[in-house]
């Protein structure tokens, strides 16, 4: 049996991924902002843009090695370019890019040998994918964090570790409906969940410092 961190793991995506990894006999850490349970989940509060947060759940798993982590928590802000604020680059750095980074720092030494850890991208995200308007604070922060999967694999791949981003399409999710109001996505959330499930779990065997998309469309 082996032991996952999933993060934003309350609804959507995140909490299909975890379904999915339990069902198939591991130890799933689910996490959200606010607390919930998940049938076959160990489950927890964490707020990865919160330093204090980030500690916290780092002690909380003493003793736990992570065979892989889905880091799939995350934000979205939508607006027109001319009304972004300093503090919705800033909201939506923390949430998709440097909060990631900061809560694979504080995990670390809880990594087993060859974790593997799966950034949840975007397709706005993905270098020459179709980008729209009033997404451009969030598709240059999941930028970022196609970006830091690969330096963390230039960093850490000699440790063992593998790190790969995977740039969603669209999914049938609150998020996608806050973005795309009235769209209908070819994409269950469960449908989504399970291929990530797997590639967690076996994906690495073949690829580290990827980004790769994963859409049946965009949007």
């Amino acid at each position: 049996m082996k032991q996952f961190l999933v993060t934003g793991a309350s609804r959507g995506i995140g909490r299909e991924t975890a379904l999915a990894l339990a069902a198939q006999g591991h130890a799933v850490h689910a996490t959200s902002r606010t607390p919930f349970t998940l049938a076959g989940c160990h489950t927890y509060v964490l707020d990865h843009t919160s330093s204090e947060s980030r500690e916290a759940f780092a002690h909380q798993l003493n003793g736990i090695s992570l065979d892989g982590l889905v880091l799939n928590a995350g934000a979205l802000v939508s607006k027109p370019f001319t009304q972004l604020t300093p503090e919705d680059f800033a909201s939506m750095g923390l949430a998709n890019w440097s909060g990631p980074a900061l809560l694979v720092q504080a995990l670390l030494p809880h990594f087993a040998p060859g974790a593997h850890t799966v950034f949840i991208s975007s397709m706005g995200g993905y270098q020459g994918a179709s980008k729209y308007p009033g997404l451009l604070a969030y598709a240059t922060s999941k930028m970022a964090m196609a970006g830091l999967a690969e330096s963390l694999q230039a960093e850490l791949g000699s440790d063992g570790f593998s790190f790969n981003a995977l740039c969603l399409g669209a999914v049938q999710t609150e998020m996608l409906a806050e973005a795309f109001p009235g769209y209908e996505a070819p994409v269950t959330p469960k449908a989504m969940g399970f291929a990530i499930a797997q590639f967690v779990a076996f994906g690495h065997e073949t690829q580290a410092g990827q980004v790769i998309p994963l859409a049946k469309s965009n949007p």
